[in-house]
């Protein structure tokens, strides 16, 4: 009879280990969020990039361009569509994960919304230019582009405003739209037309997109989906219609995800929204996010000026003289007005 051989004691530790290891796992099974990596079943540590984010998961870009399934470790507070990260991949899949975010690269940009549950909220982090998507159906909305444009003011990410479903003017909504699109246009803000059913503008927005990292932004329901579609045809992006009834957007992209462009450039689709707050500013904040305002800023008579009806408000006067538009300041005083209302969340919708 052959002599059974005596395991040593590191022989033992590891047996013991593995073992404490596969019932963790059965333990966990269904609970992807709970698999746990020991730094022997992991790779080098490596680039890569956050592709999406579904929970205390994320789907990350590889060196190789490759999409893996990882885990956040609990250390990282805060990883979102768009985040350089560096990860390590497992040597086996375990429950369908295939590694483990270890840590978030120094950010060069970050588009945040506020939250009444969350505080601020990150929406995607290192862009380099921001598309506004309004349309003309549902209604054109000029306080939701306002405050868009004070959020990419604040972060310092180009803004681009996009109207979009150009094939609905006509000659009820033309003159209007125009109007409020001309207030940007004399400011120097960009702005480009669009249709998903005729494509025009679509190799506008593409050759825009070229070599940024863009998002596209906007209320529920204006077509950035459809637009995703019209310029990466391959994807097939789920798309809904505006609802006959209400008007408003019906949800479509539900979290925010990184597209690349052949041509050189990526796209980040977000969900939409139907109210964007930014009670998170102080209104000095606000102030700067009004580019046309700068000139007449630290000019009123109270330095504690409310910009509201108070007596010597440089803005006011400025309103009153035709050198900043009465629509940009009585939106400019509808923001200020609302940053107490700390009650009021920004809802994704789309």
């Amino acid at each position: 009879m052959a002599k059974t051989k005596k395991l040593t004691k590191g022989q033992l530790r590891r047996i013991k280990e593995n073992q404490a290891n596969k019932l963790k796992l059965l333990k966990n099974k269904g609970k992807n969020d709970k698999v746990l990596w020991q730094d022997e079943q992991l790779g080098n540590a490596q680039s890569g990039v956050v592709i999406s984010r579904f929970g205390q998961h994320a789907d990350i870009e590889g060196e190789d361009k490759k999409i893996y399934r990882c885990n956040i470790r609990r250390s990282i507070e805060s990883l979102v569509c768009g985040d350089k990260v560096i990860w390590r991949l497992g040597k086996e899949e375990q429950l369908k994960i295939n590694g483990i975010v270890e840590a978030v690269e120094e950010r060069t940009s970050m588009l945040s919304r506020p939250d009444v549950y969350d505080g601020v909220k990150p929406i995607a982090a290192n862009i380099s230019q921001i598309l506004i998507v309004s349309s003309v159906l549902p209604a054109f909305n000029a306080d939701i582009i306002d405050r868009y444009l004070v959020a990419a003011e604040q972060t310092g990410i180009t803004p681009v405003i996009v109207l979009n479903k150009i094939d609905l003017l006509n000659a009820d909504n033309t003159a209007e739209i125009e109007q409020h699109l001309s207030i940007y246009r004399d400011i120097g803000y960009q702005i480009i037309y669009a249709s998903n059913e005729t494509l025009e503008g679509i190799e506008a927005i593409k050759k825009q997109l070229n070599q940024h990292t863009s998002i596209f932004v906007g209320q529920s329901g204006v077509g950035k989906s459809t637009l995703t579609n019209s310029l990466m045809p391959e994807l097939n992006v789920l798309t809904k219609i505006v609802s006959e009834n209400s008007g408003l957007g019906q949800h479509t992209t539900t979290v925010a995800r990184l597209y690349h462009f052949n041509e050189g450039g990526n796209l980040i689709d977000s969900p939409g929204i139907r109210e964007f707050g930014l009670w998170h500013l102080t209104p000095t904040q606000v102030c700067h996010g009004f580019v046309e305002f700068q000139d007449y800023l630290g000019y009123c008579k109270f330095r504690d000026c409310k910009h509201q009806n108070d007596p010597g408000c440089a803005l006011i006067a400025a309103g009153k003289e035709d050198k900043i538009h009465p629509e940009r300041l009585a939106s400019f005083q509808r923001i200020l007005g609302s940053l107490g209302d700390n009650t009021l969340t920004s809802r994704f919708n789309d």
